[in-house]
This record gives C-alpha cells, sequence and structure tokens, in this order.
C-alpha cells in the first residue's frame, strides 16, 4: 500500500501501489502523487525510505560545500527530492523515459539538461549515501543503471564504515575499479577539478 493526499477531501488515504508486475514510464510517474518518496528504474517501482541521522548529516555536508564550491560556476548542484529523469539515448519524451532517480547530491554542469521539472540527462557526478535499508539497492541496481546512463562519477558513501566508494566510468562505457576513501584520506572529485573532500572531516559530527 501507499500513501495518496486527496486535495480535494483535503486527507490521506491509502491506495493499493501501482501493479508490481507492470512497467511504467515518466508518463505514469509525474500523475502520481504518493506520498511517499518512489523511484523508477526501468520501469519498475522502488520505494524510498526515510533518510536516517548519519544518511542526512553526509548528504548535507556534501552537498553544502560543493554549493560553496561551485557558486558563480557552471556546474549545478541539487539534493534530494530532485527527479533525474534518464533518458536511453534520445528518447527523452515523457512515455518514452522509463528511469527516474532521486540521487542524494548530484552535479550537472550542462545548463540545458535542467528545467522546471528537475533534469533530463546524465549528471556529471551522483553521490548516494547508504543506510541499512537501500545498501544494496545503491550497491548492485543503481550502479548499474549509474553505469549504462554514462554518470562519469559515482560517489557511495557508507556512514556505517566511515568510508566513501568511487567508480569512475571510463572509455569502454564501464566503470573501472573502484577505489575506496576512508579515515585521514581526502578525496579529489575528478569531473569537478578543484573540490575535495576530507573524509574524516565528513564523519565527524
Amino acid at each position: 500500500m501507499l500513501t495518496i493526499y486527496n486535495e480535494e477531501e483535503d486527507r490521506e488515504q491509502k491506495v493499493e501501489e501501482p501493479d508490481a508486475s507492470l512497467t511504467y514510464s515518466y508518463a505514469d510517474y509525474a500523475k502520481w502523487k504518493f506520498l511517499e518518496r518512489l523511484e523508477l528504474l526501468k520501469g519498475r517501482i522502488f520505494k524510498l525510505a526515510a533518510a536516517n541521522t548519519n544518511h542526512q548529516r553526509a548528504t548535507m555536508k556534501i552537498g553544502f560545500d560543493l554549493y560553496g564550491f561551485l557558486k558563480g560556476k557552471t556546474c549545478q548542484v541539487f539534493i534530494a527530492p530532485f527527479d533525474v529523469r534518464l533518458p536511453v539515448k534520445d528518447r527523452k519524451r515523457d512515455d518514452q523515459i522509463t528511469t527516474v532517480v532521486q540521487p542524494d547530491v548530484c552535479v550537472f554542469c550542462d545548463p540545458a539538461k535542467i528545467d522546471e521539472r528537475g533534469a533530463c540527462g546524465v549528471p556529471d557526478l551522483v553521490v548516494e549515501v547508504l543506510s541499512p535499508s537501500n545498501s544494496q539497492y545503491d550497491v548492485r541496481d543503481k550502479f548499474d543503471v549509474y553505469q549504462e546512463a554514462g554518470v562519469k562519477e559515482y560517489w557511495i558513501v557508507s556512514p556505517m564504515q566511515e568510508s566513501i566508494m568511487v567508480s569512475l566510468l571510463q572509455a569502454d562505457g564501464k566503470y573501472g575499479a573502484s577505489s575506496v576513501y576512508k579515515k585521514a584520506d581526502t578525496l579529489h572529485a575528478a569531473t569537478i577539478p578543484g573540490f575535495s573532500v576530507n573524509i574524516n572531516e565528513l564523519f565527524t559530527h
């Protein structure tokens, strides 16, 4: 069951969630008014759990640091909830897009990809912060989606292990061997020259 807000009656109500055996497009997604956060991965629906405290801390620190660094520059940073439509090739119509994600943090360096509904196109950098409830989803399912879409740099932040795993897209369109940054390390972003994250400071409350 999912929760929908009924504007006419000014109340919440429980409804049967869309049929899990079917696939959906952004045209369907845009019509839904569910209170839960949802993502579409290749037409399949995934519900997003609420972020815990450590998840929020890491997301906000990285997002705010990026905002300050990018202020006045072409690249822009966005923090979830922010819809990113990932079209396959040039199939950009609402009924052709079957993947809509809400990365914890993402950076776009092409302003043409940003519109009033979010973004349509591939981010240059995606940061996903793990929680106990979403680890497998971000590490396996979304890793594959971001690789296929062509996201140049993908960070998986683990507050539990106090580490960041970085995957960089290679010339063959696949992510190379991931690098893991832990305490005492400084991570320098490949797609945003000059921006860095001190791992120890990131996980210091």
